[in-house]
């Protein structure tokens, strides 16, 4: 029989298992960031686009922007503001 075939994997294989897993785990840990800062600055970000996506196309885009800024206020003011279990639905 081949050696390769009856021997049990060693070391390396569970190394490579557990930086797979280490990978999974930032992985996870970017994306729920990503969630957060988006749920906090979503709208901002998407006027900003807006706006970038309206001058590009030779028009104005100073509605988006001046929204942009008002969304971008309106985050501060919500990053303020105590979070609670009371007033958690206000804030959303």
């Amino acid at each position: 029989m081949d050696k390769a075939i009856t021997e049990r994997p060693g070391k390396g294989h569970r190394q490579a298992g557990q930086g797979m897993s280490e990978y999974i785990i930032v992985t996870a840990l970017i994306a729920v960031a990503g969630i957060g800062i988006f749920s906090a600055f979503g709208d901002t970000i998407a006027s900003q686009a807006a706006a970038l996506a309206r001058e590009m196309a030779g028009e104005d885009g100073s509605e988006q922007i001046e929204q942009a800024a008002e969304d971008s206020e309106r985050a501060a003011q919500r990053s303020e503001q105590a979070d609670t279990l009371q007033n958690f639905d206000s804030q959303n």
